[in-house]
């Protein structure tokens, strides 16, 4: 039997997963049937795609128009028709295994032998769903996220008899619809991500229901202090609480009697106007980041790295996975594994230990894979290794967490890897552009580009979260990382594509050149939190449009569109999206077959000429003319010149 070759797509279910999932199938260039059991379903679901793909036209966030995508997209209420020609067939239909099994068991008649049986599931065990199919091998789990537009994750679960052929079709599809794919290659309950989040919800209402803490106390501190999009009692309310008891019940874990008294008292969350805070007469979720007190948040935590250990110890999932999920899945500013080096793993095994020998619960009870890298003295980062590897070998690319770099043909190109977070520039991050820029060999470097990873922002800003709990002295040196790409001595060319704000516009600043799609925003709203730039927005800025321009972004902290942009001169280029690439390139191009030295001379007579009198401005450039008149690439310029051919300069 042979897998993997998928052109046409069905997708079970026209609610909002279903219908999630067929829009970004349909957005990738498939043909996709839609089928629900009811006419009403289905065109219910069609108008709700219609709806998004107008709004994400209008928004200009695709390439064609909602019409074309929409022609790839069929609906039925016959369950027959719609997957008879199917390469791959999602069940997104509502979480009851008997119901589950009825569809699997009609797929395995209905479709061809070497189709791929796929259920969207985020509950049920893949292997328990593919009992009724006499070909397990070929079922698999593919987790999308809600909503399946906007979330970029999608977790493929191996079944106890999926084989890897099916599994890597699955992987490879995911990516090919623009999604990013995490294997999860034992059929464990919760996958990857809920395995991760239920600690976070789980611990503080416990802590709550023993009278440990309060409820602002922990979503205050969860929020403002160690930077997690919002607190657990917060994201309780807005999933619903009968969903987190139902997952513990279906689990067969205690229950904190916080969560079964609000279950009883049906007050779960915003969806019935009240849960743990109150949305119909109060204010909501109101907690402020003085609320935080002395909350324990270690012992969340640490209860969420020895999931992790578990996951990554039982060989279901890769740190790197791991922290992967949790990024685009939760939302969370780094990654379980990531953070648990940096607390420490002996820190963590030790709180564990403690709470076990306290309490004598379980749930405390540390992983072996934990126990085992602190006996092996693995205890992160602090130690060279942990779950990861700290190699501390200066310019290894391969080193950094918060960014992609590759250097090819003399481009060095970084990638800012947090989209969850629309690439908001956290201190790590930001000591990660410090190092590569600081370390890299510039002998190898003719240009370098930055970006940033999805296609929502260049980035979005400062992640504030991150400097909640610094004091101001810790903040003094966080231009740094700017300070250093500004002061690279090769040419710096900033990708722009999507938001470009607050932080985000002072890196592009930072960069020399600026390329940006006609949909990129730019602002510095700093003012609105109270603040100004703080990483030399102000200075450059007013460099950049002069006195009045720089005036107007800073003073009203709007947004300008990229149209405005160029006509300011703030970027160099305004280009549509389908051009862009090309655009970049084509400066790119002229950067790296450009002479080096001259290209490092230029920029820093430049840079330092701005703040130099005028006569001492004339006089670096003039220093370096004469210093250039010497190098072996003004010999080759000149002979390439007269030869009527492109100069090949070698930087000498």
């Amino acid at each position: 039997m042979s897998y993997g070759t998928i052109e046409r797509v069905a997708v079970l279910g026209a609610g909002n997963m279903g219908h999630g999932i067929t829009e970004v199938t349909a957005m990738a260039g498939y043909d996709v049937a839609m089928r629900d059991i009811k006419d009403e379903f289905v065109e219910d679901g069609y108008e709700q795609i219609r709806w998004s793909l107008e709004k994400l036209e209008e928004k200009e966030l695709i390439d064609e128009s909602a019409e074309e995508i929409l022609d790839r997209i069929e609906t039925t209420t016959d369950l027959e028709e719609a997957v008879a020609d199917a390469d791959l067939v999602i069940e997104a239909a509502p979480e009851n295994l008997e119901l589950k099994h009825d569809i699997f068991a009609d797929l395995e008649e209905y479709c061809d032998e070497d189709a791929l049986l796929a259920t969207n599931t985020s509950s049920l065990p893949i292997t328990e769903i593919a009992e009724v199919v006499d070909a397990p091998e070929r079922v698999l789990g593919l987790h999308f996220f809600n909503p399946p537009v906007k979330m970029d994750l999608v977790e493929v679960i191996y079944g106890e008899e999926t084989i890897d052929e099916v599994a890597e079709a699955g992987y490879e599809w995911v990516e090919s619809i623009d999604k990013t794919p995490i294997y999860v290659r034992k059929d464990v309950r919760g996958f990857v991500v809920n395995t991760i989040v239920g600690p976070f919800g789980d611990e503080p209402a416990w802590m709550v229901s023993e009278g440990e803490a309060t409820i602002r106390e922990a979503d205050a501190a969860m929020s403002h202090e160690r930077g997690y999009p919002m607190g657990p009692f917060e994201l309780a309310d807005l999933t619903g609480i009968d969903v987190g008891y139902h997952v513990r019940k279906e689990g067969g874990t205690d229950i904190p009697p916080i969560v079964e008294e609000k279950v009883k008292a049906e007050e779960l969350g915003q969806k019935t106007g009240t849960g743990y805070y109150d949305y119909e007469d109060g204010d909501g979720a109101d907690y402020q980041p003085d609320d935080a007190g002395d909350f324990d948040w270690l012992r969340v935590e640490s209860r969420m790295v020895n999931r992790a250990a578990y996951l990554v110890g039982e060989g279901v999932a890769t740190p790197e996975e791991v922290d992967t999920g949790v990024q685009l899945g939760l939302g969370f500013p780094e990654g379980i594994c990531r953070r648990g080096d940096k607390l420490g793993l002996d820190t963590v095994l030790e709180k564990l230990e403690t709470l076990h020998e306290e309490t004598g619960h379980e749930r405390f009870e540390p992983h072996a894979y934990l126990e085992e890298l602190v006996e092996e003295g693995k205890t992160g980062e602090d130690a060279g290794e942990g779950f990861y590897e700290y190699d501390g070998d200066d310019g290894n690319l391969d080193s950094y967490h918060d960014i992609n770099v590759e250097l090819d043909e003399g481009v060095l190109r970084v990638e800012l890897d947090r989209p969850s977070r629309m690439n908001a520039l956290s201190q790590d991050l930001l000591n990660e552009i410090d190092d590569l820029f600081s370390t890299v060999d510039v002998d190898e470097v003719r240009c370098a580009t930055i970006e940033g990873a999805g296609d929502r922002a260049f980035s979005a800003g400062a992640d504030v979260s991150g400097f909640s709990s610094a004091k101001p002295t810790d903040l003094m040196d966080v231009s740094q990382a700017f300070e250093t790409v500004n002061e690279f001595p090769r040419p710096v060319v900033a990708r722009i594509d999507g938001f470009c704000l607050g932080g985000g516009l002072e890196l592009a600043l930072a960069c020399d050149l600026r390329i940006a799609t006609e949909r990129s925003s730019f602002g510095a709203p700093e003012i609105n939190l109270g603040l100004i730039p703080g990483a030399g927005g102000t200075q450059r800025l007013t460099r950049i449009l002069g006195e009045t321009r720089a005036k107007e972004l800073v003073f009203r902290g709007e947004h300008i569109d990229a149209e405005r942009a160029e006509e300011w001169g703030l970027i160099n280029r305004a280009v549509p999206r389908e051009e862009f690439d090309e655009t970049a390139e084509e400066f790119v191009s002229d950067l790296a077959g450009g002479p080096p030295i001259a290209l490092k001379i230029a920029k820093k007579v430049m840079n330092e000429g701005q703040d130099a009198s005028i006569d001492a401005a004339l006089a670096m450039e003039s220093q370096g003319f004469g210093l250039l008149t010497s190098t072996e690439d003004v010999l080759e310029g000149t002979m390439a010149f007269a030869e009527d051919r492109e100069p090949e300069f070698e930087g000498k």
